[in-house]
């Protein structure tokens, strides 16, 4: 469960965290939202219904949060103290970005995540 969840924790960092990363830098240099495969990356969903444009504090704030779930990935995977603790605090501001950018696999990864840290 411990490789499963660690897995898991690094695969969202990565997975989110590495399109975010392109994403600030041509938010950051043009204005415009990224698009990959014709799908934009970070904008149009429900944060901008509401009224929070995308923005490049907004994209480095989830930037921030993607290389923090990578961390708690390393820290479940070996097992340090406080692994637990990180995994679970993570989530509500995980939850909040990947709801607001509308990224479906987030909550439903993030829940599998959870589930099992909560079971180690």
């Amino acid at each position: 469960m411990r490789i499963a969840a660690g897995s898991i924790s690094a695969f969202l960092g990565l997975g989110f965290g590495l399109p975010c990363f392109l994403g600030v830098r041509h938010f950051a240099r043009t204005g415009e939202v990224w698009n990959f495969m014709g799908f934009p990356t970070y904008g149009g969903g429900p944060f901008e219904r509401i009224g929070v444009p995308t923005s490049t504090p907004l994209l480095i704030g989830f930037l921030a949060v993607c290389l923090a779930e990578l961390a708690a990935g390393v820290m479940i995977w070996t097992d340090a103290p406080g692994a637990k603790v990180v995994a679970l605090v993570l989530l509500p501001l995980e939850l909040a970005f990947w709801i607001g950018f509308a990224l479906p696999l987030g909550p439903l990864l993030g829940l599998t995540r959870t589930v099992l840290v909560l079971l180690l």
